[in-house]
């Protein structure tokens, strides 16, 4: 086989890719076409064109001080929730070296303890406190 007929099999393999991705875009441009000729042309609303945000229309100035308290509850829940899937691959491999793993997960598990107490300690979950 000569070099020139491998390149044309190699190539004729990436036809069907070629072909399928020649008309996801003819796709994705015909809905994008028939959409604008199509669709309802809507007017200027002053009430749909107002700014929107969190739920609550913009009455105030936006450098307004407010509370933390809810975002840092959020992030150490994500803290805390990530440090936990590390118990998963523990537990799998937990008959290879039982005695070691073990003091290791009890290690990890007394650090992310001393964590918890300190977060709880300063008071950082206490909604009440301001």
């Amino acid at each position: 086989m000569t070099l020139p007929l491998i390149l044309a099999d190699s190539a004729a393999q990436y036809v069907p890719v070629l072909m399928m991705l020649i008309f996801a875009l003819v796709f994705a441009a015909a809905n994008l076409v028939l959409s604008f000729v199509l669709g309802k042309k809507a007017g200027t609303n002053p009430v749909k064109d107002a700014a929107y945000e969190c739920g609550m229309p913009p009455i105030t100035d936006a450098h307004q001080r407010f509370s933390v308290k809810f975002y840092l509850v959020a992030i150490l829940f994500v803290l805390f929730d990530i440090e936990v899937v590390f118990l998963y691959p523990w537990a799998v491999y937990f008959d290879a070296f039982p005695a070691f793993l073990f003091i290791e997960m009890l290690i990890f598990i007394g650090i992310l303890f001393i964590g918890w107490w300190y977060v709880i300690r300063k008071g950082a979950v206490n909604w009440a406190q301001e």
